[in-house]
């Protein structure tokens, strides 16, 4: 069993057997298991170890360092007092790991989006959302996977997150979206609290 090195950073030491690690992604092949993008070589990522659901033992699953902050916190809010790689992100990206941790539902935003149809209905107000309206799509963690658990509506996310997402959390999720649509989110996002 390898020892970390001073790059690596573990909750309680040594890799298997430890809930996680941050460490440099030695080469480029890993996936994250948030977004599903390939983790840069060099890149800081979190290896969270969790038990193999298909076989006996242990697997390791990666994220990158920022889709772990907003999608999977707790790992990393455990890391926090260990020796931890020197990033100059790294205060601010665990300030919001710590939110996550606080209002778990803020790691449930996946992406944004325009709803497809009219069919959909939000989780917080149980109206439907209706077609063309931007909605969060919500995900959760569940058997080493995400999986999605339904959407809501752009003005029902204070309510249902209990915390306003800042912009950065919603870097990935609007990634892929519109000028006009990152600016209808950035509106709802200043709308007073209903």
């Amino acid at each position: 069993m390898p020892d970390p090195s001073p790059a690596s950073a573990t909750a309680e030491g040594g890799h298997f057997g430890q809930p996680a690690r941050v460490e440099p992604a030695p080469t480029g092949r890993a996936k994250c298991r948030a977004c599903g993008d390939n983790i840069a070589k060099g890149e800081l990522r979190l290896g969270e170890n969790i038990n193999n659901p298909f076989t006996d033992g242990v697997t390791t699953i990666w994220f990158h360092l920022d889709c772990a902050t907003y999608r999977r916190p707790e790992p990393l809010v455990a890391l926090q007092g260990s020796d931890l790689p020197k990033a100059p992100e790294l205060e601010a990206l665990l300030a919001e790991a710590r939110l996550g941790v606080t209002f778990p539902r803020l790691t449930r935003i996946a992406k944004v989006e325009r709803s497809p149809s009219g069919r959909a209905k939000c989780r917080q107000c149980r109206l439907p959302i209706a077609k063309g309206l931007l909605r969060f799509q919500l995900e959760i963690f569940e058997e080493a996977r995400f999986q999605s658990i339904g959407f809501i509506h752009l003005q029902c996310q204070r309510a249902y997150f209990g915390a306003q997402p800042s912009m950065d959390r919603l870097r990935r999720p609007l990634a892929g979206a519109g000028p006009e649509d990152i600016a209808e989110v950035s509106a709802a996002r200043s709308d007073p609290p209903q």
